[in-house]
């Protein structure tokens, strides 16, 4: 008997995940199989943290981080100028799965969630339940989002899913994991003190003991994990788990897929690491006020470890892409690539943990393969994380939710505006429950975009820039363009004073 492969092992077991965790849900899902409503469409979204839309040549970047994105995008609607709902995971994937901007749905800060009144108002609820709801939130943050939604969804895989090492308790309650997994964070996993010194220690010299016995090989940096968590994984063996997984999904299927790489620690694979080290100089630019002050040796270094990471990202997509053609997935349905926020390595900040709003932290990637979908149609209007809602609840034949903030994507039942305001919103140290004071707005108008700090400083500032003219957002033109900024700032005040009128003090 012939030995079974590690990979074909992932796959097998890729399968039976499902069933693994939720033995009722597919056991639900096996029975209807058969009865399968062909009739609509599946929506497959593909989101991948902290990916900008930046670093990626499917974008133009130098580098060639993505060439199976660029084969992707041949037969996909490549929107240009389409940004996340705020700079960081609690606001990127609340305003995706919600269609509401953070100051409305008031998932802002690091311990933030969706205001639990409006809980119900998610993407998973508005497909109903004629629909079978999969949701695999890889980054634990991501699940503090999701899991609100739980009713809603019918098959929620755990963190730790096609992973090597999961010291995560709430695989083990899954009807309470958001809290297991909160309470574990609290107690042994803070980035600064933990709220336990016994069991904090204890469970990460656990965690990390075990980190020390898993196999790194084909990875010359160790192993992928979820940054502060004892969550280790082989790419391969996520993709390949979600290769043996989304074909046999029934149909009508939606599915929502946060997969945690690209964010740090960027550990490219041996195929990739060290690929990069070439003569591509990024435009050196000065440090922020607000940010970190890294050198730019620091994030040179660091922004060729995440291209690497990228590369190695792209080249196991490319695999599942070959499934899902083989299986004949595109044919009937949506897949969508997109991302819940950038990443940055400019202006003395490395990463997202920052106020600023600079395209490279915003800026994401949307591509959209529609069912049966043969050409390329390129769309530079703008468009935000909101869109995403309203546009698949119209696809799969449901109405759009009268709390949607967004508008159905061009190309797909909606219109290029470039007259339309956008958001993205900064306030993860604002109160949940006050209104915004302290916070960074960009609202982005066409091809110009202000943003606005308030409560940093003794004086609130803005800056403007002109994205046709001036892409590395180097000269700002708030200065010299008074009557201009003035309608813009104005729009912008008046809105911000909209949606903290509910929040003031009578």
């Amino acid at each position: 008997m012939s030995k079974l492969s590690r990979r074909s092992f992932l796959k097998m077991v890729g399968a039976a995940a499902p069933a693994i965790f939720f033995p009722k849900a597919v056991s639900w899902a096996d029975k209807n199989i058969r009865q399968s409503d062909t009739s609509k469409p599946n929506v497959i979204i593909l989101l991948f943290d902290a990916m900008s839309a930046q670093n990626l040549s499917v974008y133009g970047y130098p580098r060639p981080t993505s060439p199976n994105l660029e084969r992707f995008a041949e037969h996909a609607n490549v929107y240009h100028s389409h940004n996340s709902g705020g700079n960081y995971t609690i606001p990127g994937v609340a305003s995706l799965l919600t269609g509401t901007y953070p100051w409305t749905n008031r998932a802002i800060n690091h311990s933030g969630m969706v205001k639990p009144s409006i809980s119900q108002e998610n993407i998973f609820r508005a497909l109903g339940s004629e629909y079978h709801r999969l949701a695999f939130p890889q980054s634990v943050w991501s699940n503090f989002i999701v899991s609100q939604f739980a009713n809603d969804v019918d098959t929620l895989l755990p963190s730790g899913t096609y992973g090597e090492q999961d010291y995560l308790t709430s695989k083990y309650l899954p009807k309470d994991a958001n809290m297991a997994t909160r309470a574990l964070d609290d107690f042994a996993f803070k980035e600064t003190k933990q709220a336990s010194l016994l069991f904090g220690t204890l469970i990460n010299a656990l965690s990390f003991r075990g980190a020390a016995q898993l196999s790194t090989d084909g990875y010359p940096r160790g192993l992928p994990n979820n940054v502060n968590y004892p969550l280790y994984f082989r790419l391969e063996d996520v993709f390949d788990g979600l290769a043996s997984l989304l074909p046999g999904l029934q149909s009508p299927s939606f599915s929502y897929i946060h997969l945690f790489p690209p964010h740090m620690p960027y550990r490219a694979t041996s195929k990739f690491d060290s690929k990069f080290i070439d003569k591509f100089h990024p435009i050196i630019k000065p440090d922020h006020r607000f940010s970190d002050h890294s050198s730019n040796a620091k994030l040179t270094s660091a922004r060729r470890s995440y291209d690497e990471y990228i590369a190695s990202i792209d080249w196991e997509l490319g695999n599942l892409f070959d499934t899902l053609e083989k299986e004949g997935v595109f044919e009937n349905s949506y897949v969508i690539i997109t991302s819940d926020h950038g990443e940055m390595f400019e202006r003395g900040e490395k990463a997202h943990s920052t106020p600023l709003l600079y395209d490279p932290v915003i800026h994401i990637p949307l591509l959209i393969s529609a069912p049966g979908q043969k050409t390329r149609r390129d769309i530079f209007a703008p468009t935000n994380a909101v869109d995403i809602l309203p546009t698949i609840t119209q696809l799969t034949g449901n109405p759009i939710p009268a709390w949607a903030e967004g508008t159905p994507l061009p190309g797909l039942g909606g219109v290029e505006d470039y007259q339309r305001s956008t958001f993205t919103i900064e306030a993860k140290m604002n109160s949940s429950f006050a209104p915004l004071k302290t916070a960074t707005i960009a609202m982005i108008k066409g091809t110009n975009k202000l943003i606005y700090y308030t409560g940093y400083e003794a004086e609130d500032s803005f800056e403007l820039y002109n994205l046709d003219a001036d892409i590395e957002e180097m000269t700002n033109l708030y200065p010299a363009q008074p009557i201009f900024a003035k309608a813009m700032k104005e729009e912008l005040l008046d809105t911000l004073l909209d949606v903290n009128k509910p929040y003031m003090k009578q």
